[in-house]
């Protein structure tokens, strides 16, 4: 541990963070929201916040994935995304949606100020995010694909989009 300079929980939990909160809307899979912890252990960010019937910890399947980030990471239910959006936006979060859809910003292209609060909100592995939901925030931000596919794993898409919002504050 010593030798890779990995932090402790403790020191983790009371690490600065970058001010970014994941919303993780109606996940079905538990192993999801387990590898969504370890990400967001990893790139130190201020909380999750998971909706409606996605599981919360403790839960084995979560557990399994997360490897004990869901130790690290501070993390909130709510029934719904437009409660935790209430929240975001009473504590000056821009709530955007991480989804495809009509003018939505390339996340490539897209700015961010280094001390600017931003909660993104990934949804359901099937459905994605609920339009009522897109109609609550800033817009939505798309992670260009270039393949066949035009989807990616939560887990995966989580990765992507918290390393670009990071990167851009370090």
């Amino acid at each position: 541990m010593d030798e890779l300079g990995r932090k402790s929980i403790e020191e983790v939990k009371e690490s600065k963070k970058n001010p970014v909160i994941i919303v993780l809307e109606n996940i079905r899979s538990a192993y999801n929201i387990g590898s969504v912890f370890r990400t967001a252990d990893a790139f130190l960010v201020e909380a999750i916040y998971i909706i409606g019937y996605s599981a919360v910890p403790p839960h084995k399947e979560i557990k399994k994935t997360a490897l004990g980030a869901e130790e690290s990471v501070s993390w909130k239910h709510f029934a719904t995304t437009a409660e935790a959006i209430t929240e975001l936006k009473a504590n000056g979060y821009n709530v955007y949606a991480v989804e495809q859809a009509e003018g939505s910003y390339k996340l490539n292209a897209i700015g961010f100020d280094e001390d600017e609060k931003i909660a993104v909100i990934f949804g359901n592995e099937v459905s994605g995010v609920e339009q009522s939901t897109i109609h609550l925030s800033e817009g939505c931000l798309e992670i260009p694909q270039l393949g066949m596919k035009h989807s990616l794993n939560i887990a995966t898409a989580v990765g992507v989009v918290l390393w670009e919002l990071v990167r851009q504050k370090i």
